[in-house]
């Protein structure tokens, strides 16, 4: 089992089956070369430094795609997620913007490839 795969075992199955979506989207959506490992004790995504992070809270799946994910989300949707400045939830109750997740971690890739 990798690092991430650990990290959501030790959850309930309602709270590892939202984590494994998300994972999974992340995985599909990044280089074959990034790094998955845990940081912060946080899953992470690590491709020429930190692409996204995601970590189970009470209420909400925290996504932490920095600062600049953050922003690229607040330019190109609308802003029904509560976020602050390097990080979006996403709430529990409700299906994971598959769309937006994509969207951000393609741009972060992107980002740390050219940077």
């Amino acid at each position: 089992m990798s690092p991430i795969q650990q990290y959501i075992a030790e959850f309930e199955q309602d709270q590892q089956e939202i984590m494994k979506e998300i994972y999974k989207i992340i995985k599909e959506n990044v280089p074959a070369d990034t790094v998955e490992k845990i940081s912060w004790g946080m899953p992470t995504f690590y491709l020429h430094g930190n692409l996204v992070h995601f970590a189970m809270n009470k209420h909400h799946l925290g996504f932490y795609p920095g600062e600049s994910g953050v922003i690229y989300y607040l330019k190109q949707f609308d802003h029904s997620f509560k976020h602050s400045k390097g990080a979006i939830q996403f709430p529990l109750d409700k299906p994971l913007p598959k769309d937006l997740i994509v969207q951000i971690v393609k741009y972060r890739v992107k980002e740390n490839l050219h940077s």
